[in-house]
């Protein structure tokens, strides 16, 4: 790549390196500093799956990134079973009753980032570093670099941040029947439970697991061999999904609520988890940061000619744009989690009550399915 840097993004993940590629379609030079994806611990399988929604789903195939991943990386979500933690407290939602193909994508994380990588190899206008060259400081930085963002430790943005206490445990796992497109969850007092529809290790029957538990009971799980802890979890979740086998190693991490004090500045913006974070209940995380890039591509592409890429004001259009949808969300998955987490009997009456009018009441459920399918 020749000429002058005009956009230094920092992080080259999947927020990052879509941005990159969003930003090369309008003709501007970027550089994309750091590895694609973070480092995997020594020996350690990649499990993360993530669910990504129709908005996001759309901007990956802008970019001719979805249409290049193997067929077995990606599978729709056709159907939606939440429990409560009662007997008969559930709610359904089916794409069919959404008259759309597919409620969500589950997509391997692993597969995602190597087809942007490849994306980004014929990429014109963008070029791959480790570090940012030396020399004059591009018109925009942005910061893409995830949740320990040292880029936006070193520009003094403060990061709000509520420390659940609590931990996701992360596995690949096999069924002994089909899932049929069907991703099950359930919300109780005090863990968060899914099983989310793969095809990845075995076609049809396997799922990703993410189940978020306080920090003494995951770590209680964690430190069970394979069979003690497959037996919680088939205890945890009947046999909705049949009889469930582990397919990889378990992993886990710290779940947080986050937000930065600001997310621009004159030459600087913040996307992603360097932005903002939100519980994983809701699997929101990534289309959240998948938004932020949409935004601020469409404000960048049309901006007044004289303005910079870097202008304090145009990063502001982009700030405001996203602030509500971000606190919408973060409110959303923290009011739910502080719901079904509540030990007592009167609030578990109306959770339970509420899941069971919710899913008689076709309008409501409607409009809430529309959100999670639009959510951004």
């Amino acid at each position: 790549m020749s000429g002058k840097v005009e956009v230094c993004i920092r992080g080259a993940g999947i927020v990052g390196g879509s941005l990159a590629l969003a930003l090369a379609r309008q003709g501007l030079r970027v550089e994309l500093v750091g590895p694609l994806a973070a480092p995997a611990a020594a020996g350690a399988a990649d499990v993360r799956a993530y669910a990504l929604n129709a908005a996001s789903v759309g901007l990956l195939q802008a970019l001719r990134v979805w249409d290049a991943l193997p067929a077995d990386a990606a599978t729709p979500v056709r159907r939606m079973q939440i429990e409560g933690d009662e007997a008969g407290a559930r709610l359904a939602f089916s794409a069919w009753q959404q008259r759309v193909g597919e409620l969500a994508w589950i997509v391997d994380a692993a597969a995602l980032e190597a087809a942007l990588a490849e994306a980004l190899r014929y990429a014109p206008h963008v070029e791959r570093r480790a570090e940012a060259r030396p020399g004059p400081a591009p018109a925009l930085t942005a910061v893409c670099e995830g949740r320990a963002s040292a880029s936006r430790d070193a520009l003094g943005v403060p990061m709000a941040q509520h420390d659940y206490g609590h931990r996701a445990i992360a596995a690949r796992l096999v069924a002994d029947r089909p899932h049929q497109g069907t991703a099950r969850q359930w919300f109780r007092a005090p863990d968060v439970l899914a099983l989310l529809p793969f095809d990845r290790p075995q076609p049809g029957r396997s799922y990703g697991l993410v189940w978020s538990l306080p920090d003494a009971e995951a770590a209680a799980l964690l430190a069970l061999d394979e069979a003690a802890f497959v037996e919680r979890l088939q205890a945890a979740c009947g046999e909705a999904a049949g009889g469930l086998a582990l397919a990889s190693p378990r992993q886990s991490w710290p779940l947080s609520l986050a937000r930065a004090e600001r997310w621009c500045g004159e030459g600087w913006v913040l996307l992603g988890d360097a932005a903002h974070r939100v519980h994983p209940l809701a699997g929101q995380g990534l289309n959240l940061g998948l938004a932020d890039v949409e935004a601020l591509a469409r404000v960048l592409a049309g901006r007044e000619p004289w303005r910079s890429p870097g202008d304090a004001r145009l990063l502001r259009r982009f700030a405001r744009e996203r602030s509500g949808p971000t606190r919408a969300m973060a409110g959303v998955t923290d009011g739910l989690l502080q719901l079904f987490a509540h030990p007592h009997p009167a609030v578990r009456l109306l959770r339970n009550q509420g899941l069971r009018w919710v899913d008689r009441l076709g309008p409501a459920k409607r409009w809430l399915a529309d959100q999670a399918l639009d959510g951004r």
